[in-house]
């Protein structure tokens, strides 16, 4: 279900279990992308609310949550400790796509005492963006063109599921306000963590799609090789969006990693 929390005088819309939270179980806060929602992470929450108390949240000015958005990294992360805090979440593993898997190790550099685990997807220490992106968005158009949204398509998805998926996600692209997505886009191309993941010493799992052309393989695998003891997934027949192009594959991912820090867990039914 959809709720709405008070978060620094901002609402704030989160996917959550449509009970309360159940202090027995484990957490995962989910983080979309640039321009991103909730929605897009729909195949993990009506497969893993089952098991653990979710948050899908809507990043400020995304989907039905209030506010402009941020243009960089560490003040997006100021929102998601505010938002923990809000929630009284405990033993929660933060998963990020894209700019939330920024955010998430931007997090697990500057607060790891609030979390237990940290999954990147789609990302890297350095995520660079394509200049044509940034240079259009730059002038403020009052909407997405459709040529822009094709192309940022094309860019997410491996060749074999654009027929499926693309207008779908050009629908939700569609949806974002063009000054956000330019705020969420110049936060990545600024991003540089390279000099600060070697430090994180909690348990991570990275992943990526095997066809990213956002944020292709090597920057997941630089990120693994310099995240202590993290674990690396390359998933097959995906692109940027892994969490719709390969929904089972990745959800297995998430519910080995969360059951290896939690063991006592049960399983997904």
């Amino acid at each position: 279900m959809l709720k709405y929390f008070d978060v620094e005088s901002t609402k704030i819309a989160c996917w959550v279990n449509e009970h309360d939270f159940d202090a027995q179980k484990q957490s995962l806060l989910f983080i979309h992308g640039s321009g991103g929602n909730h929605s897009l992470w729909s195949y993990q929450y009506g497969k893993l609310h089952k098991k653990y108390n979710i948050v899908a949240v809507n990043l400020p000015g995304h989907g039905s949550s209030d506010g402009n958005g941020e243009k960089d990294v560490p003040r997006y992360c100021d929102w998601i400790k505010t938002m923990l805090s809000v929630l009284d979440l405990k033993d929660v593993i933060l998963i990020g796509h894209s700019l939330g898997a920024a955010i998430t190790l931007q997090f697990a550099i500057s607060h790891p005492q609030d979390i237990v685990g940290m999954v990147c997807i789609g990302g890297g220490m350095k995520m660079p963006v394509n200049s044509v992106f940034l240079d259009f968005l730059k002038t403020n158009p009052p909407q997405l063109p459709a040529e822009i949204t094709e192309m940022i398509c094309k860019f997410s998805l491996a060749k074999e599921n654009r027929t499926k998926l693309s207008d779908p996600l050009q629908k939700s692209i569609t949806q974002s306000k063009v000054e956000v997505m330019y705020g969420d886009l110049l936060a990545c191309n600024e991003l540089d963590l390279t000099p600060h993941t070697g430090k994180i010493r909690l348990p991570a799992l990275i992943i990526c799609g095997a066809e990213d052309k956002m944020t292709p393989p090597d920057l997941s695998r630089q990120l693994a090789a310099n995240v202590k003891n993290a674990q690396l997934e390359i998933i097959e027949g995906a692109g940027h969006m892994v969490m719709l192009e390969k929904p089972s594959e990745l959800n297995n991912c998430l519910d080995a990693f969360a059951s290896s820090i939690f063991p006592t867990a049960q399983e997904i039914s």
